[in-house]
């Protein structure tokens, strides 16, 4: 039996923080997994850049609530709770989640947690465990299930790497040079044909 596990942003929704920087006119914020490997070194950054310009918890909210699910990503994450086990495994927050996984109806999310003061400001944040994502395919394995997982950036390499069969799905030029072993894919229907193949051959 299989399961299937994905990273969120850059596979189903465009980059939070990307769009936040584009909404604030904050270029500092722009960076992702796809630019800094150290993830801790990433959250820092953004805390300090929040906290020099007095932006909120909210005002991030207020952008995710404007983003979009990429083109076809609802019907690719509808054919996959239909067809296979499917989690969304992802370095976002719960505190930014619930629109984004609204708008694709609700598949299953594993992800970590802001802390917040009585204020509003984001002080830092707590990880669901210690390299999360290698964790859930580990443990899906552990139940003896075959693990396809995909994602785009430095911080689903453990992940990709601990998997049955792994996929860079678009993912940067630097990524892609960085790891060549894993297949690249750009498209929901050569993933859907890719999965389906791996699907019926057990």
């Amino acid at each position: 039996m299989h399961a299937v596990c994905s990273d969120l942003e850059g596979v189903w929704v465009p980059e939070v923080w990307i769009n936040v920087s584009l909404k604030t006119g904050i270029d500092d914020l722009k960076y992702t997994t796809r630019d800094i490997k150290d993830y801790d070194e990433l959250m820092q950054h953004r805390i300090k850049i929040l906290k020099q310009h007095g932006l909120k918890l909210k005002d991030i909210q207020n952008v995710i609530s404007t983003i979009k699910p990429l083109e076809g990503a609802l019907e690719m994450v509808s054919w996959l709770k239909k067809a296979t086990r499917f989690i969304v495994v992802s370095d976002t927050f719960v505190e930014f989640a619930s629109p984004l996984m609204q708008q694709l109806d609700w598949p299953t999310l594993f992800c970590h947690s802001l802390v917040v003061d009585n204020e509003g400001n984001i002080t830092g944040y707590t990880l669901r465990q210690k390299d999360s994502k290698r964790s859930v395919i580990q443990a899906l394995r552990s139940l003896n299930y075959q693990v396809i997982a995909f994602g785009d950036s430095y911080n689903d390499i453990s992940m990709l790497l601990e998997a049955d069969d792994a996929i860079l799905f678009n993912p940067p030029q630097n990524v892609v040079d960085d790891y060549p072993q894993f297949t690249v894919m750009n498209d929901y229907n050569k993933l859907k044909e890719y999965l389906i193949s791996k699907f019926k051959s057990g």
